[in-house]
């Protein structure tokens, strides 16, 4: 029996050393998913349900999303000008490379969001929950300057979300 499975473990082997797999990597070209830039501009989807909605390379002006249900959404190069947020649960969602321009997202839920690289400018995060989100470095400080209040939702204060000294 032994004679068999080491013979077999040799065959494998040598049929991936010549034979290898492709290795593909994830590109935000491979998202299908996406909405189109001209039907979310300015547009009113406050309080629906958006969950898993993948937006990409978008630029989305004046867009009401407050009160929104965007768990598990992904925001991947876009912009979020003058966007409202408002109330928006956020929560286990992706923002890479997404600059937030004036957004509002005060009482917003954004627990275990992944941030990375993304820019908030001017955003109002009042009440806001970062509990677990991970964000650049850069970027928590400079949302330090103005946060403050306590989440209407999850009772946690943004100061501390936020990891705030």
């Amino acid at each position: 029996m032994k004679y068999w499975q080491l013979l077999a473990s040799f065959v494998l082997a040598m049929v991936l050393f010549f034979f290898p797999l492709s290795a593909q990597a994830a590109s935000s070209s491979s998202i299908t998913r996406s909405v189109g830039n001209d039907e979310l501009k300015g547009k009113d989807y406050s309080g629906q349900s958006l969950i898993g909605t993948e937006f990409t390379n978008l630029k989305l002006e004046n867009a009401n999303f407050s009160n929104a249900n965007l768990r598990g959404s992904v925001f991947n190069g876009s912009v979020l000008q003058q966007v409202n947020l408002h109330g928006a649960d956020f929560s286990e969602g992706i923002a890479y490379l997404t600059r937030f321009k004036n957004a509002d997202l005060s009482d917003a839920v954004l627990t275990d969001a992944m941030m990375l690289r993304s820019t908030f400018d001017g955003v109002d995060v009042t009440g806001a929950d970062f509990t677990n989100a991970i964000l650049d470095g850069i970027q928590v400080k400079k949302l330090c300057v103005k946060a403050g209040g306590v989440n209407s939702k999850t009772g946690v204060d943004t100061r501390q979300s936020l990891g705030c000294k």
